[in-house]
């Protein structure tokens, strides 16, 4: 395993003790078992992740990674181009959703350029890798090289080593980049090897009309690509993704390896988490998935991870957002298993009448 080659090293392992010491604490908290739902295991398994029967959230850390694609040269979205990069400013200037999200929590927020179209620039808040100026139109030719892809990577593990210097406890990854749906859709087509009919949605609203253009778009991509890659999901990020997914990709291997938690966010997010278990499937255990969008698709991505998502509130603008909003769920999860009274501290029988 040369250094480049990083992400093949091990993942950590959840720690079955907590998990089981969690798992009694919600059998002894004044409720019937199981009364909390999906808020219990959601404790449970964070207490596995922290190894610690008493699991909190109180140093989220969130990275906004983007680029931006080639493939929008097909006319396939509603917005142009240029939006990525004025994305990049509002995030930094506190105007965007994902950064009212972040004041929010309290949360760290970091925003990363690997890779955009236009002149230099210096916006304060933002931290430019750029890679290259955004990806190739992967409908003509593969999206990124080999070693553009590698380094896509490690932009995700070095903003993860940053998180776990500053004792982040739990990480976010969120995305801009115009065309950026087109590029997860074809990867998820590539990844799952189905039609892109199935796995293809509006973005950033186009018209239906749009959507079967789109589609036309995607298919012909996978019929361009697709005995090239050979079903490897680093092929498959190199020749459809983009740099700010493939950033995803290695902050959700990182996360892994140095035992992270993780939120998924959406479509897109989901599609980089795919990646990262197709590459490691140990990964998986690490995610939480914060929400199921509105995305076409993002159904299909969550089954095929096994995935229950914490939220379910049609949303689709990316960001990181829906994973910030189901932070305060999983907050609230941990303050409901930490702080409520068991049977014995409120002298409540918590025995049940025989019938």
């Amino acid at each position: 395993m040369t250094e480049q080659q990083w992400f093949l090293a091990a993942v950590q392992q959840p720690n079955l003790a907590a998990k089981q010491q969690a798992e009694q604490r919600q059998l002894e908290l004044t409720k019937p078992t199981g009364a909390l739902g999906e808020l219990e295991q959601i404790a449970i398994q964070l207490a596995s992740l922290q190894g610690t029967v008493h699991p909190q959230i109180q140093r989220p850390w969130i990275t906004i990674f983007a680029g931006d694609h080639g493939v929008v040269a097909e006319n396939i979205s509603a917005y142009p181009q240029a939006v990525t990069r004025q994305m990049l400013q509002n995030f930094a200037l506190g105007g965007a959703a994902i950064s009212v999200i972040a004041k929010h929590h309290q949360a760290h927020l970091q925003v990363i350029d690997c890779g955009t179209v236009g002149d230099a620039y210096d916006y304060a808040g933002v931290e430019r890798h750029c890679i290259r100026a955004g990806t190739a139109n992967f409908a003509q030719q593969a999206a990124m090289t080999e070693q553009e892809c590698l380094a896509a990577l490690q932009l995700g593990k070095d903003s993860v080593d940053q998180a776990n210097a500053q004792a982040a406890d739990i990480f976010i990854a969120g995305e801009m980049g115009i065309g950026n749906t087109c590029s997860a859709s074809a990867l998820a087509c590539l990844l799952l090897n189905e039609d892109a009919a199935q796995l293809t949605g509006v973005g950033t609203g186009i018209s239906n009309q749009q959507r079967q253009h789109k589609i036309k778009v995607i298919d012909q991509a996978v019929k361009l690509h697709h005995t090239k890659v050979k079903n490897d999901a680093l092929n498959i990020l190199a020749a459809v993704g983009g740099l700010e997914i493939a950033a995803m990709t290695g902050a959700y291997l990182r996360c892994a390896q140095i035992g992270l938690p993780i939120v998924v966010d959406g479509f897109i997010s989901s599609v980089a988490a795919l990646c990262a278990v197709r590459i490691q499937p140990l990964s998986r255990a690490w995610m939480l998935f914060g929400h199921q969008s509105a995305e076409y698709g993002h159904h299909r991505i969550l089954n095929e991870l096994n995935a229950q998502p914490i939220l379910k509130m049609s949303l689709r603008l990316g960001e990181g957002s829906g994973a910030g909003a189901a932070l305060s769920m999983i907050e609230l999860a941990c303050v409901l298993h930490n702080q409520m009274a068991t049977f014995a501290e409120a002298a409540v029988t918590g025995d049940k009448v025989a019938p």
